[in-house]
């Protein structure tokens, strides 16, 4: 049974769909890096690559990636619900697929940067990406945190996995339907339904 959603007390997020506005065109990214039909996973398709194709590939993917952070907006509600639990001294993370540079860019240009230590910003350089649990294990070590009181948040199955293979709750976001039931234990429309159930729960 998961914890109560006003008894969590670590959160972490993914970042690209989940705190901010989904923007990375993926069919068009896979297209540039000449995947086949059917494959998806990005990461996993680069680290197959030689040595030389490889660095090539992550070079594009920055340079793509760059761009969408400088320029990223935050999704709904999400800056209220951080700015909510920075104040109620709740433990923040992010982890997420792309490179941690690039997530503290998008933080900053998004404006929540400083709800983070710095070291609790992990990217797919910092640990084995999702949907491998090393990156929730990471911080949940580094605070010192029990499981049931940790949450991850995210808008696609590698973050549900990956709270799943860690043995955290996990939540989904997504503005029309929950796909994944199976792998989510909490499910909202978007970060601000979220600050809502909370301060329904607090009254």
């Amino acid at each position: 049974m998961p914890t109560a959603l006003q008894n969590i007390n670590h959160w972490i997020f993914d970042m690209d769909g989940t705190l901010t506005v989904a923007c990375h065109d993926f069919p068009y990214m896979r297209q540039q890096l000449g995947m086949a039909d059917g494959d998806t996973d990005i990461l996993a398709y680069v680290s197959r690559q030689d040595a030389a194709t490889a660095v090539k590939m992550v070079r594009w993917l920055q340079d793509y990636g760059l761009d969408l952070a400088q320029n990223a907006e935050a999704a709904q509600g999400a800056v209220a619900l951080l700015t909510h639990l920075h104040q109620q001294e709740h433990k923040l993370a992010i982890l997420t697929r792309n490179e941690r540079s690039l997530a503290m860019v998008t933080l900053e240009a998004i404006g929540v940067l400083d709800y983070f230590d710095e070291d609790c910003i992990l990217g797919r350089e910092s640990c084995q990406p999702k949907p491998k649990p090393d990156g929730i294990l990471h911080v949940l070590n580094k605070w010192q945190a029990d499981k049931a009181n940790a949450i991850m948040v995210g808008d696609y199955h590698f973050d549900l996995n990956a709270g799943r293979n860690a043995g955290v709750n996990t939540m989904l976001l997504h503005p029309e339907f929950n796909e994944w039931p199976h792998l989510s234990d909490y499910y909202f429309a978007d970060c601000a339904a979220v600050l809502t159930q909370l301060q329904y729960s607090a009254a």
